[in-house]
């Protein structure tokens, strides 16, 4: 009788400790009507179409339905049937991407990824953005924005940060610190 006694207060406390590790798991990152975005080490099937970038710098698109091929660390980025058209550019500046030194990892219609490393004291163009864009950044690196009026700010990212910015967008980017290097998904 004890054995059974034990045997059910050690199941329910693997049920218990199951169930809270999923719902952790599951709480997102980000949530907003464009993506959900989760920090995952493993992955069922994909409730919807989302791109996985693993902490590595690897990404891939992985089709609702499908089982992501997640080795470790991973930002699982669901997107969300809420398509926006790109702004119209009249800021007389070139888009965000592509720009030097970028490199397009895919493209379909729902997104382009893009993967940037900044280099040191180098000012990125200014550049306008007219997509919304998931960042996963994947270093330690300080980055200054300056908009077209000259006003800069000074942001500070850890490897596994990962942004949602909004487009309408126009400055240009400088390393002023660290190394950085990110995976970018333009959502279309």
């Amino acid at each position: 009788m004890t054995r059974i006694l034990l045997c059910c207060i050690m199941l329910f406390h693997c049920a218990c400790t199951t169930q809270a590790a999923s719902q952790t798991a599951l709480k997102p990152i980000i949530d907003n009507e464009r993506v959900t975005v989760f920090d995952v080490t493993s992955a069922g099937s994909q409730p919807s179409d989302a791109v996985v970038v693993s902490a590595a710098g690897k990404a891939a698109f992985v089709q609702k339905g499908m089982e992501p091929k997640i080795d470790g660390r991973s930002f699982v980025i669901d997107l969300k049937d809420h398509p926006v058209a790109p702004i119209e550019n009249k800021s007389g500046y070139p888009l965000g991407f592509p720009r030097p030194g970028s490199v397009k990892v895919l493209e379909n219609d729902r997104v382009i990824v893009w993967d940037y490393t900044w280099a040191p004291g180098v000012p990125t163009p200014m550049h306008f953005h007219d997509k919304d864009v998931v960042v996963v950044f994947l270093q330690d690196g300080d980055l200054k924005s300056t908009s077209p009026d000259g006003k800069s700010v000074v942001n500070e990212y850890k490897a596994a940060t990962v942004r949602f910015s909004p487009r309408d967008r126009t400055h240009t980017e400088t390393l002023v610190r660290g190394q950085q290097r990110a995976i970018i998904t333009e959502l279309k």
